[in-house]
Order: structure tokens, then sequence, then C-alpha cells
């Protein structure tokens, strides 16, 4: 039985969707989304926690195609594998990293996904300087080996745990600009992260200022995705914890502003909330807090 939810009619120009399980395979996202009433999704082309996978039989491909069209989904967005770190000066996990990140780029386009969503990394004492310089040039070198691809590497802010790289909007744009290279790359703000990396979007002023200063730095054209989830941890604790929308450190006026907010319309914007072991009653909770955002917005 199909959970009910909002008509998407009601607030048809809002992408609001979830990171889906492709548990049983990739084709099944599609139809997890469906149940929960996401109008886009996020996935993992491969498990995320391993550096080979399987390859994707043409009739899986051509399933998930499917179902995207069944579900009435589009852009599905695909998450790169945590292990992925092109930032590290060792020879032998860049290189690992450059492989796996290559099949993640060849794997999405040919699943017809646009976007492939990828972590800065980690420079691991290399210092801040040699990991961004570090990771300008692997992902020049992975679009030069994929051209031709319509597949875009978008590159995610960050919390700034540890050695990471990307948890402030100066590293994002320096890295953008160094590929040079922006018909195939982007940009993914995730709200936890800002929010843990000291960018305050609590209130409608603090969220005005800080997608100014992103604007300026970054530029709002390069947004391609955004991820919306609330944190578990105060400002600035550069603890990437993600919470339920409303439940967490950041509230709910911060969401309000990004569900209504005019320059984002058409921006997948996908949570990654808690599953909470159902994910079904867990993603229709939080989709339908941030439906309800919109609705109450729109016809104040």
């Amino acid at each position: 039985m199909r959970t009910q939810h909002p008509q998407h009619s009601q607030l048809k120009d809002l992408l609001l969707g979830a990171h889906m399980s492709i548990a049983g395979g990739v084709d099944l996202a599609p139809l997890r989304g469906r149940q929960v009433g996401c109008r886009t999704i996020q996935l993992f082309t491969k498990s995320s926690n391993q550096w080979r996978a399987r390859s994707l039989p043409a009739d899986e491909i051509d399933r998930f195609h499917a179902n995207l069209r069944a579900a009435a989904i589009a852009p599905a967005v695909a998450h790169g594998a945590y292990l992925i770190n092109l930032a590290s000066t060792d020879p032998a996990l860049h290189q690992k990293s450059m492989a796996a990140c290559l099949e993640e780029l060849e794997r999405a386009e040919a699943l017809g996904i646009p976007y492939l969503v990828i972590h800065p990394g980690a420079h691991m004492g290399a210092g801040q300087e040699a990991g961004l310089q570090q990771v300008a040039n692997s992902i020049r070198e992975l679009l030069k080996r994929t051209k031709g691809y319509r597949v875009r590497v978008v590159l995610e802010t960050t919390a700034g745990q540890g050695t990471t790289l990307g948890h402030r909007f100066e590293q994002i744009a320096l890295l953008l600009n160094q590929i040079d290279l922006s018909e195939r790359t982007g940009a993914c703000l995730d709200t936890c992260h800002l929010f843990a990396a000291g960018y305050d979007i609590r209130t409608p002023d603090g969220y005005a200022n800080v997608l100014k200063l992103f604007d300026q730095v970054v530029g709002i054209s390069s947004l391609k995705v955004i991820h919306l989830n609330d944190c578990k941890k105060e400002l600035g604790c550069r603890v990437d914890r993600h919470e339920h929308i409303g439940k967490g450190a950041i509230g709910l006026d911060a969401f309000r502003c990004l569900v209504t907010d005019p320059r984002l319309r058409g921006i997948p914007m996908i949570i990654e909330t808690p599953k909470d072991g159902d994910f079904i009653t867990a993603d229709c909770r939080n989709l339908n807090t941030l439906r309800d955002l919109a609705k109450k917005q729109r016809t104040a």
C-alpha cells in the first residue's frame, strides 16, 4: 500500500527527496522514494564502504530508468563512497581513490544520473594548501578521462572534522576555480555541515547573510544540490551528526527559509536524516515537515 503524502502539484516547483537504499539493486531506490513521496532521490551506486563494486547489468539499468519514470522522480543524485579521499598525498590511497571515483563517474553516467556528490577529502597532515591542490588536480584529471560525459562532480561542504577540507566557502570556490570546468562541476550545500562549520543559519537574517556570502564567494549558479539535515551538535562544533528536521540545534526557521527561497527553485533538496530503523515513517515525517513549512509560508 502506497504511503499517503501531499500531492506534488501543490508544491510543483519544490524538489524534495531523500537518500534511498540500494539494497537488492539500484533499480529499487526509485520505488522506495515513491513510497515517501520523493520528487528527487539520492543514492549510492555501489556499497559506500567498499572500494570495488559488482558491474551494473543492462537490465538493472533499464529497470532503474523505468522506475524513475514511473515514480515521477527527477533528477536522481549519486553520492560517492566514503572511502574516497582525493586530497590524500599518500600514493597508494590516492591511486585507489582515483580508480574508485572514476568508477563512480562511469556508473553515474551509465545510470543517466547528472550529479555525483563527493566530499573534497582530508589532507591527513600534508597541509591545507597541498590537500586542496591535490583535490583540484585529481578532479581535473578525472573529468579529462571522462570527456564527453554529462555527469558533474559536485563538491559538498563539510563540517570540518579533523583535516577534512571543504568547510569554508573559500575552499570550495578555490577548488572550482582551479578545476576550471564549470560545465562539469558544481557545489552542494549541507545544512548540518554548514552549521557545524560555523555558518549560523538559524534565523532569517542569519540565513540571508550566509546565502549572500555563498553567492559572493562561490556563486548561487554553482549550487546544484542541497542536503537538508538538522544538526545534533552546537554551532561551530566541527562534528558531523545529522538530526531530524527541526529537532536539532538549527531549528525550523532555517529550513523554512530554504524551502521558500525563490533562488533555489529547481535545485534538488535531499534529506539525509536518521532512518530510525523505519525509513518510511522517518522520511515521511521529515519530508512532511518541510512541505508544511513551504505551504504555510506560501499561504501566510
